[in-house]
């Protein structure tokens, strides 16, 4: 993740989608080794391997 230029987002999220990230952000604290993990780290790494995927499937309909 890049820690060079950041910018704060504020966002309106429905409650229940709040605990889900809260239960992601559990996860990725239990399942990883770098020590603290905070919800903008999760949200970044979720958005990266989002894009990811989406750039892959562009892609691929590109071929056909």
């Amino acid at each position: 993740m890049s820690e060079d230029k950041r910018i704060q987002l504020n966002v309106r999220i429905a409650n229940e989608t709040s605990k889900k990230l809260d239960e992601i952000v559990e996860y990725y604290q239990q399942n990883t080794k770098l020590g603290r993990i905070y919800k903008g780290d999760v949200l970044t790494d979720i958005i990266e391997k989002s894009y990811d995927v989406m750039k892959k499937q562009q892609n691929a309909n590109k071929k056909f």
